[in-house]
């Protein structure tokens, strides 16, 4: 393993040996590192901010997913740097420091679990876990070039863990291979073993693969390349995907802006309302669990998140049940279009990690279309998982694949068959 001196991914570092020495064990000798939002017997759970961490008290027991590990073999070697109350996924923190990008060092590594996907990306440790709210294991984990999995909402514990808007919560996690990926969610997820099933349908969504500057045929292609070795053609269907949205999912005309399309940028209507409605439930369940300890402790937050939080503090109820609504539509919808062994293929992110400093107007254009992609599994509640695709550009891109909220598993071994064949089809450097 690396040393973490030159990637700044640890808050702090201990070590939590494994609850037995059985060499039997799914995660015997493997090493993790946990987002600094878990609670851990004896630590602070410093949430990113150094004014929550003075203001809140040592942790009187172990979150049950960090105990879950530890059950199952893993050693614990310390808590991770992330974005200040998870309220970013960029990945810098004004406090201390941003942890730097083990792919490409100009580029931010992706939050709010930065610190996670740098330990992993790095090989400081063999898996980390993070949380992902509105992209926080999945905006990293692309950016860094490896695993991450956000599983479906609800199946994974959050006790013991610092909310930040419970509607779309989840414990996720990051490794840099398909394996220990699926056995680490084996244990979170307490799956069995069981057979493969083959997919009945593989879904590629094309219209959101133009919200990205990726070329389609180096990042969709080689997957269609894999998926018809593995399971024959017969399996790839093609959907646009904004346009099933807006029909299935009626009460997202109340955040439709009606504004028309920019000629500069390409957005999709439905994909862009169905992430401001995620957003305004974001920071109304923001606002009540934080609200007032914002308010009496005044902390010092960085720049950009800290308006994001001034925005969820003026927050009201107003069209709060329409974002419940738009939550119950879309997972019908996509469960109907999905079915119980359906995959759903998207970009993770619209495009490389930004630079460091990006300036703000630019930014917000990239974060804009990196939420309608994170919202469709974010609101759905479905599971996804990011999927590097090797470099473009000396640049580390990927893909997401969404299944059917519940088929975590089966979405678990669909990566692990078909990683190999991937792997055959990407061009080092090329890609």
């Amino acid at each position: 393993m690396a040393t973490d001196s030159n990637y700044g991914a640890f808050m702090e570092k201990f070590i939590l040996p494994p609850s037995s020495s059985s060499p039997g064990l799914p995660l015997s000798s493997l090493t993790f590192a946990v987002k600094e939002l878990f609670d851990v017997e004896g630590h602070v759970t410093g949430f990113g901010n150094p004014d929550w961490a003075r203001t809140h008290p040592v942790a009187s027991s172990t979150a049950p997913a960090i105990s879950a590990l530890l059950n199952a073999g893993a050693t614990c070697v310390g808590t991770t740097v992330m974005d200040e109350m998870a309220y970013s996924i960029n990945g810098e923190n004004v406090h201390y420091g941003t942890p730097r990008n083990p792919c490409a060092a100009d580029r931010v590594p992706g939050g709010s679990s930065s610190g996670s996907a740098v330990a992993v990306g790095a090989k400081l440790v063999d898996f980390s876990i993070g949380t992902d709210t509105g992209g926080s294991v999945r905006v990293p984990s692309s950016y860094c070039g490896i695993f991450g999995f956000r599983p479906s909402h609800g199946t994974v514990s959050t006790s013991g863990v610092v909310p930040m808007a419970q509607s779309f919560d989840t414990v996720g996690w990051f490794a840099r291979d398909p394996v220990i990926l699926s056995r680490v969610g084996r244990v979170l997820l307490q799956l069995p073993e069981v057979t493969p099933i083959r997919p009945t349908r593989i879904i590629i969504a094309d219209d959101c693969f133009q919200l990205s500057s990726i070329p389609h045929n180096l990042v969709a292609e080689i997957f269609i390349k894999a998926v018809e070795k593995l399971y024959g053609d017969d399996v790839l269907k093609h959907e646009i995907l904004g346009d099933y949205v807006m029909v299935g999912v009626p009460s997202l005309r109340h955040f439709m802006t009606g504004n028309s399309q920019s000629d500069q940028v390409y957005n999709i209507p439905s994909l862009a309302a169905l992430s401001s409605a995620m957003r305004l439930l974001q920071r109304f369940e923001f606002k009540n669990n934080h609200g007032e300890w914002v308010s009496i402790v005044k902390p010092d937050i960085g720049p950009g998140i800290s308006e994001r939080v001034s925005d969820a503090l003026r927050t009201t109820g107003e069209n709060i049940d329409l974002c419940r609504s738009v939550k119950e539509e879309m997972r019908d919808a996509l469960s109907s279009l999905l079915g119980d062994f359906g995959v759903l293929v998207i970009p993770t992110v619209p495009g490389p990690p930004p630079k460091l400093g990006t300036n703000a107007p630019e930014l917000e254009i990239f974060r804009a279309k990196a939420f309608s992609l994170l919202s469709i599994a974010g609101v759905s509640g479905l599971c996804q998982v990011n999927v590097p695709m090797g470099m473009h550009e000396d640049l580390p891109v990927s893909i997401s694949l969404v299944a059917a909220h519940g088929a975590d598993g089966f979405l678990l071994n669909i990566v692990e068959r078909l990683y190999d064949l991937i792997k055959q089809h990407i061009v080092p450097s090329s890609l």
